[in-house]
């Protein structure tokens, strides 16, 4: 049977102290990090965050926290969700595969992805990329894990893929990486020096 992310996911992965792997305090860290990465490299203040496959969108609150003025557009394929939460916290319906495709009025000075891309298949990975290199003004943290990490949680449906795989992938859509899940845009390449990317080539 196809996995179901309905309101029982979520409160067994992200809320109960047998299965959640992370805290509040933590997400809080996570998020400063990205907007200050992103902030460095855009050379001023985050204005705009797409996060997809946003869940219950716990990115936004501490967004919002940040930078009060921040424009938070989530993204997600669990229909419960955005049911539930799609009005007030801004989510709409949708699979990653579908960014190849969809676009909004603005390109996103973050955009976040992260514990999904290690379950989904390949094509749709590379389908959704293209979107986020086109929709990208600034870093794209892409939070994936891979065979050589010891992985806590959800393991139904995880693909354990070579860290190269993804590398490739990325770079393939024009994302740079520079380290702690960050990817910088295409749109930032001549501002980076090569040292400042964490994977140089051969």
């Amino acid at each position: 049977m196809p996995k179901v992310y309905d309101r029982a996911y979520f409160d067994k992965w992200y809320r109960h102290p047998d299965h959640a792997v992370g805290s509040p305090a933590e997400l809080r860290r996570k998020v400063a990090m990205v907007v200050g990465q992103a902030e460095y490299y855009l050379g001023r203040t985050v204005r705009s965050v797409l996060d997809v496959g946003c869940g219950e969108a716990t990115w936004r609150a501490p967004l919002r926290a940040l930078r009060p003025g921040i424009h938070y557009q989530g993204l997600d394929a669990s229909e419960y969700a955005v049911a539930r939460y799609g009005r007030r916290r801004n989510i709409g319906l949708a699979r990653f595969g579908q960014l190849q495709y969809l676009r909004f009025d603005r390109r996103f000075d973050v955009i976040v992805c992260t514990d999904v891309l290690h379950y989904l298949k390949p094509a749709e990975i590379r389908a959704g990329l293209v979107g986020i290199g086109d929709m990208l003004e600034g870093v794209a943290f892409l939070e994936v894990f891979t065979s050589k990490d010891g992985v806590a949680g959800d393991l139904e449906g995880f693909h354990a893929r070579a860290p190269a795989w993804y590398l490739k992938a990325f770079s393939e859509a024009g994302l740079m990486p520079c380290g702690s899940h960050c990817y910088l845009g295409p749109r930032l390449e001549r501002r980076v020096a090569a040292l400042e990317r964490a994977q140089l080539p051969a």
